[in-house]
């Protein structure tokens, strides 16, 4: 995993923002975030080398980031996010997730539905190319209202197009073999941010509202008018969130032990 830094003014006075990916994804899901966070913090993006676990991606991020530091991860970026918290909790100075989950794929029906949804859409992939399996897969992923607006679903499939069906494979086998990390949060102290948007069917806000429960010191952000995509069809509201939750980390980095 690489992290790409985004070179900000006054680098040596700000807490570093890790901020990763979801599936597929790349700094264009973030590109408002780190507009908009960059008097605030120095941020890095975690960009996913071809490791099939989640555990191995966070392995990545840890051996690649600084002493201290506050990570954001979007859908799959959460569950890595997760895996950092796990490993290293003491280095973190703040936690966001953001559309996303904590339990692992559910060993019933349910699971079995999830993995037979995610490799018929790597079929596709592999059968008519990235693009048109990312036209498929975007309508359960951005609010209705916004499925004819070309300045949100097109940058979406220009995305999904610079990846290949390879790395979307690899990427399957890492998140459909994901950990549980319910446990995870009740060991974590340091501020965090949960949100996703109201109308985010494939991670919806009750999963959020549980996970902010779980954790000390959350904030929980539900987005209007917003699906699962919200860094790209809401970056304003995210952008607002996430600044608030980094005035957190601001005005705690000067106590003892942060």
């Amino acid at each position: 995993m690489t992290l790409r830094a985004v070179k900000l003014q006054h680098r040596s006075v700000k807490p570093t923002l890790v901020l990763v990916p979801c599936l597929l994804c790349d700094d264009a899901v973030w590109k408002a975030q780190c507009r908009e966070l960059g008097r605030q913090a120095e941020t890095q993006i975690a960009l996913h080398d071809p490791l099939d676990s989640l555990g191995a991606l966070a392995d990545a991020i840890v051996a690649r980031a600084p002493p201290r530091f506050a990570i954001a991860g979007h859908s799959m970026g959460g569950r890595i996010a997760l895996e950092v918290a796990r490993r290293v909790p003491e280095r973190l100075l703040g936690l966001a997730l953001l559309d996303t989950g904590c339990e692992a794929l559910d060993p019933g029906v349910t699971g079995q539905q999830e993995t037979e949804r995610r490799y018929a859409l790597l079929a596709q992939a592999r059968r008519d190319g990235m693009r048109a399996m990312a036209r498929n897969w975007i309508p359960g992923m951005i609010h209705p209202s916004r499925l004819d607006d070309e300045s949100l679903v097109q940058p979406i499939l220009d995305m999904f197009e610079r990846r290949t069906a390879d790395e979307l494979e690899v990427q399957i086998r890492a998140l459909l073999g994901r950990p549980d990390a319910t446990s995870v949060l009740a060991t974590l102290t340091c501020p965090s941010l949960v949100l996703c948007g109201r109308e985010d069917l494939a991670s919806p806000p009750a999963r959020h509202a549980e996970m902010a429960e779980k954790l000390g010191r959350a904030g929980l952000c539900v987005v209007p008018e917003c699906g699962h995509m919200s860094t790209l069809e809401r970056p304003e509201a995210v952008s607002r969130a996430m600044s608030t939750w980094l005035e957190t980390i601001g005005s705690l980095q000067g106590r003892p032990g942060l």
